[in-house]
């Protein structure tokens, strides 16, 4: 268990009601080991006799695997939208410059989710995906997938019976419900909404538990899928991963360069005296993938840009609980990459779903390890625009690595959105 709340892997935020999720930790050397020996085991036996038995049986633990994995996501987002939700109603309460820097978390979230939307599928098409990529499906998965239009997405944003959209795993709806359901929990007298966030506190904490006990196995469910996915591609495996990472990566390194622009402009603090403050916390960042162990860091580099301590004090922790700048922006690339992989044709007018999706999870789910909310996160939105989830459990093992890009441009725009917040008080 880990008690370091990083953005790739730690987490026991503590929610303003008192709450404390538990901890959990995903074994990412072991797994990320698991990933590479099961790929490399499965190019090394592809076409022998022996095979076609292995890849059934080996099949069959990966399968396993993932549908323990998959029983979890309804009630875990169920439970953490209500408890982030309410959380950030109830910090919008605090005052003028709590409102502004929500506005700014809603901002940039929408942006970077923009910014995806617009420039992946160009980036996709200059650099195309490698052509094995198709063995990272199972045999059916993708084959027949549709693609829902617009007007059936309109129609199902308020689902008549929301225990059927869990049952039809509906993203888009139980989202929606569960957003309201957290607004209106806020206006509940105080004894009946403590009862209910007690309620989603319990639920979220038995939802991790039993993800804790999926993930203890995960090196094995990885290194089986992983075996499947080299008997398909071969060692083209290896290039499509290479060629996901700095695609995702490149994502996020827009949000670490909108953070420059945002202290420059509104922020209006020198570009040249920003980069510097920020070079130390953006050690720590790339030392400890942490936002978190970061905020010491975060708050001298806002000491140095000459911010006021109150603002500082009160901003960046405020942050580091439930502001994930680059979320939407590499969780949605992620998703579009899959669509790719899987051949599905998303149309803008569904990414926009797709980013609606995002924001909303975004912004109310609080931190969690990465290899919990990689999947929390990106699951919903990949559903909502129709794109298989199978490949996430495989691409969560290498995303320790895409992370780094995450927690860097997490912790720059943190202090960029906190220079903004002070400005406005002049």
């Amino acid at each position: 268990m880990s008690t370091e709340a990083r953005d790739g892997e730690g987490g026991a935020p503590t929610l303003e009601s008192g709450f404390e999720l538990v901890t959990i930790r995903l074994p990412v050397v072991a797994t990320f080991a698991a990933l590479i020996g099961g790929l490399a085991l499965g190019v090394a036996l592809s076409g022998a006799e022996l095979a076609q038995w292995l890849t059934e049986a080996v099949a069959l633990v990966g399968t396993l695997w993932l549908r323990a994995l998959q029983m979890t996501i309804i009630p875990l987002v169920a439970a953490l939208l209500v408890l982030g939700l309410s959380q950030m109603v109830r910090a919008a309460s605090a005052g003028k410059a709590a409102r502004l820097f929500l506005g700014l978390v809603l901002g940039v979230a929408i942006v970077g989710g923009l910014f995806t939307a617009l420039v992946l599928p160009v980036l996709l098409a200059a650099f195309p995906v490698p052509t094995d990529a198709a063995g990272f499906l199972a045999d059916g998965v993708g084959e027949g997938q549709e693609v829902p239009e617009v007007l059936e997405f309109l129609k199902s944003l308020i689902a008549p019976n929301i225990i059927a959209a869990a049952a039809e795993t509906n993203m888009l709806p139980l989202t929606i419900f569960f957003a309201l359901f957290a607004v209106a929990i806020t206006r509940l007298p105080d004894a009946q909404g403590t009862t209910l966030l007690k309620f989603f506190h319990a639920l979220a904490n038995a939802m991790l538990l039993i993800i804790g006990w999926v993930l203890w196995v995960a090196p094995l469910g990885v290194a089986a899928l992983a075996f499947g996915v080299g008997l398909r591609s071969g060692d083209g495996a290896f290039a499509v991963l290479g060629h996901y990472i700095l695609v995702v990566s490149a994502m996020g390194g827009f949000i670490w360069l909108l953070a420059y622009v945002l202290a420059a402009t509104w922020g209006r603090v020198g570009l040249l005296n920003f980069a510097r403050a920020i070079l130390p916390a953006q050690a720590v960042a790339l030392s400890t993938q942490s936002s978190l162990a970061s905020l010491p860091a975060m708050l001298d580099s806002a000491s140095r840009l000459g911010l006021r301590s109150t603002t500082s004090e009160f901003v960046l922790p405020l942050a580091v609980a439930i502001f994930r700048a680059t979320s939407v922006a590499m969780n949605l690339a992620v998703a579009l990459y899959v669509a790719q992989l899987s051949g599905v044709d998303v149309p803008f007018s569904l990414m926009m779903i797709g980013i609606l999706v995002g924001v909303i999870i975004s912004i109310g789910s609080v931190s969690l390890p990465g290899s919990i909310s990689f999947v929390i996160s990106i699951g919903p939105i990949a559903l909502a625009m129709g794109v298989p989830i199978e490949p996430l459990v495989l691409l969560v093992a290498v995303e320790m690595l895409p992370d780094i890009m995450r927690t860097l441009g997490n912790v720059t725009m943190n202090v960029a959105v906190t220079s903004v917040v002070d400005r406005s008080r002049d």
